[in-house]
């Protein structure tokens, strides 16, 4: 369990998209919302995987995803973010934090349904497993900071678009992540010790 952990917020910086080939489909995006479409497929696996770790249900996570990215599309005018992943992220972290606070309603999907695939995606099928499990307990363990910094981390966000999408330093994040990290390995590492005991040892 914990080399899971370290291998997503230690060992694996996330690839960063290339500012120009962006920009580039931002552009697009913005003189033609049919090429929309491609910016929600370079972000949507990562997105809803977000979702799926905050809210622990596919269904909750699905209508999440559609409504963060109808918003992300008729924001898009006014992006002016060095980073569309921040910048989008942002929206998914305020549209989450609406869900747990109870405030979510209705997906408007007159926009959201002509890019949203339904059908089971593979992020959702490795995230349903025993390991998910585990993890989102430990995660439920961190402080709320210490666990936004982690699941951004792990839908593949870089430590300056976790800055932006939480508006603070980038110093800040990685201080957090760091004692996040530790945090995470002293709970996996005590949960592994338990199931051995639980299971004769192995």
């Amino acid at each position: 369990m914990a080399s899971l952990v370290r291998s997503h917020c230690v060992a694996n910086e996330p690839s960063i998209d290339l500012p120009g080939e962006e920009a580039t489909l931002v552009a697009q995006a913005k003189q033609d919302r049919r090429a929309f479409a491609a910016l929600y497929e370079r972000h949507v696996a990562a997105v809803f995987g977000y979702c799926y770790h905050r809210l622990g249900s596919r269904e909750a996570a699905e209508d999440a995803t559609s409504l963060i990215f109808t918003r992300a599309l008729a924001a898009l005018p006014s992006h002016s973010s060095c980073s569309f992943r921040g910048w989008l992220f942002g929206i998914a972290h305020h549209v989450v934090a609406d869900v747990l606070r109870g405030k979510h309603r209705d997906v408007p999907l007159d926009v959201a349904s002509t890019v949203w695939d339904p059908a089971p995606s593979p992020e959702g099928t490795a995230l349903a497993g025993e390991t998910h499990r585990a993890l989102a307990a430990a995660l439920a363990q961190l402080s709320p900071q210490q666990r936004q910094v982690v699941e951004l981390r792990l839908a593949g966000l870089t430590s300056a678009e976790i800055a932006e999408t939480l508006g603070c330093s980038q110093g800040a994040v990685d201080v957090t992540q760091h004692r996040a990290v530790l945090r995470l390995r002293r709970l996996l590492s005590a949960d592994t010790n338990v199931e051995e005991v639980r299971h004769g040892g192995r």
